[in-house]
């Protein structure tokens, strides 16, 4: 199994709402994106998922600067297809391997809300995004190929399509979208199929479809999930942060939020919306899931609450359901990074479901100075 962090470069705080009181703005300075990727670094981490959009800093430029003061951590850098070329884009992840001795992951986002879009200039509309994004990742494939590739589609025409060398792994490519079109894509091209945090009920079925239309293509998926995390040595006080989350969230800020959510043309995004869809309550949808966080926040809603054991416990089930990777986040990242490294990532390598560090214990002996 392997558990990654989330890189904040679109700034941090330690509310959902940065614009709340007492939410204490963090913007993603160099400094302070290095103090989380270092952390993460040494608690053991797999990767760090890099975030697109016009509110980030760029995901490539961010994390290879992030490279030279790591040692280990790989990067899950998410890009949207359509922006770039598949030859350079290629170019890019394989040079990127090589200057980071081969740190280096991929997120295809093929999804946004059209405004997000138009400021990038793309106006197809949701199944042509996907059908390009098909074009696109064969081409990728081919470029790193070692062999001169020639293709020519309804969106992309490429002649002896190559790169300087062959990137060493290839990088991974992760991929999330709950649409039929989307789904098509994930099954024939990508390696690990992502999904927002929902109950199991919700997700066994998309991971059984999902099973089975990748082996429609003679292929087989990784599955991967995400979710905030909020986990204290005891549940009570996790859910106290949970609590206090929840009453620094306006009533206008809930209400603007989800009037933006109803017109939304993510099919994953209404799933979120759905699972706070009673209201301000507890919002607990499943032991230790708490949909809080989507009243306003977009994209990933849910969060695991909880002691370290009974975080352990959540994330061993899912583990079960057949989710082999987790990609978690928490408010602020900094010091989230650690309660769940020190409290919960312990817990998982006595359980045998996280490989040992390859630095050091987690009870090494430090000196109390007396």
């Amino acid at each position: 199994m392997k558990v990654h962090w989330f890189l904040p470069t679109g700034g941090d705080s330690r509310d959902v709402l940065p614009d709340e009181p007492g939410a204490h703005w963090r913007p993603p300075s160099m400094d302070y994106l290095s103090q989380v990727a270092t952390a993460c670094d040494q608690l053991g981490y797999e990767g760090m998922l890099t975030p697109c959009g016009t509110m980030c800093e760029d995901a490539w430029l961010s994390t290879i600067a992030l490279v030279p003061v790591t040692k280990r951590i790989k990067f899950l850098v998410a890009f949207r297809p359509g922006f770039l070329s598949p030859t350079l884009a290629a170019q890019m992840a394989s040079t990127y391997q090589r200057l980071s001795g081969g740190r280096l992951l991929i997120n295809i986002v093929t999804g946004a809300e059209p405004r997000e879009l138009n400021r990038f200039g793309d106006w197809l509309d949701k199944d042509t995004r996907y059908a390009r994004t098909g074009e696109f990742l064969r081409i990728v494939r081919e470029a790193w190929s070692g062999e001169p590739f020639d293709f020519e589609g309804d969106f992309y025409k490429v002649a002896a399509a190559t790169t300087r060398d062959v990137p060493d792994p290839q990088p991974a490519i992760y991929f999330g979208g709950a649409s039929p079109a989307a789904e098509s894509i994930a099954a024939e091209h990508v390696d690990v199929y992502l999904a927002w945090g929902e109950p199991p009920d919700m997700v066994t079925e998309r991971l059984e479809r999902m099973r089975a239309r990748a082996a429609d293509h003679g292929r087989t998926l990784r599955f991967g999930i995400r979710f905030h995390v909020i986990t204290r040595p005891e549940a009570a006080d996790a859910w106290a942060v949970a609590d206090d989350m929840l009453a620094h969230m306006s009533p206008e800020a809930i209400a603007a939020a989800q009037a933006d959510f109803a017109t939304t043309m993510s099919e994953g995004q209404r799933r979120m919306a759905q699972l706070h869809a009673e209201g301000t309550g507890r919002l607990e949808i499943h032991p230790n899931v708490w949909s809080g966080i989507g009243l306003v926040r977009g994209g990933a809603g849910t969060a695991l609450v909880g002691s370290y054991s009974e975080i352990a416990d959540r994330i061993a089930e899912y583990h079960e359901l057949g989710f082999d990777e987790f990609i978690l986040s928490g408010y602020p990242h900094l010091e989230e990074a650690y309660w769940f490294g020190e409290g919960v990532m312990p817990i998982l390598r006595e359980r045998g479901l996280l490989e040992q560090l390859a630095h050091g214990s987690d009870d090494a002996l430090v000196s109390s100075f007396r």
